[in-house]
């Protein structure tokens, strides 16, 4: 099998967004489990524990589509996936890192991310660091 094509930028970023809208979802219903422990009361900035949580309930959420198929829903809807450089799934220890450094490259103003439009091989550095790649989706290219 040669190697597939790396999606643009645009497509990217649109995957992202997609994704973002979804991830805001998963952590009202995280929030929401976790109000009844907290007499229903909204947490405030002293309560390191919730941020703690949401960047969690976040690893989670992209931990397990990256390894089980490689694919998040925004992934899937612009038909591209992560995979490890060889076009293989992704293990648990390169999706940590990948979402670590992506959480740096965004609090970066997005550095890390708009690399992927000067880098030839079109990759961030989330994907440089944690050795993974987007690749078009092999079935719906």
């Amino acid at each position: 099998m040669g190697l597939r094509p790396a999606p643009g930028f645009l497509r990217r970023l649109a995957a992202v967004i997609y994704d973002l809208f979804l991830l805001i979802a998963v952590f009202f219903v995280a929030t929401a489990l976790l109000l009844p422990l907290n007499s229903g009361v909204a947490f405030s900035r002293q309560q390191v524990f919730y941020p703690l949580y949401l960047l969690t309930i976040g690893f989670i959420f992209y931990g397990w589509f990256w390894t089980h198929g490689g694919q998040t829903l925004g992934l899937k809807a612009w038909k591209i996936q992560v995979l490890t450089h060889e076009q293989k799934p992704i293990n648990w220890t390169q999706a940590f890192i990948r979402y670590i450094t992506a959480l740096v490259s965004w609090s970066l103003f997005g550095l890390g991310f708009f690399w992927i439009i000067f880098d030839k091989d079109r990759r961030g550095w989330h994907d440089h660091l944690s050795k993974t790649a987007v690749f078009f989706d092999a079935q719906k290219k």
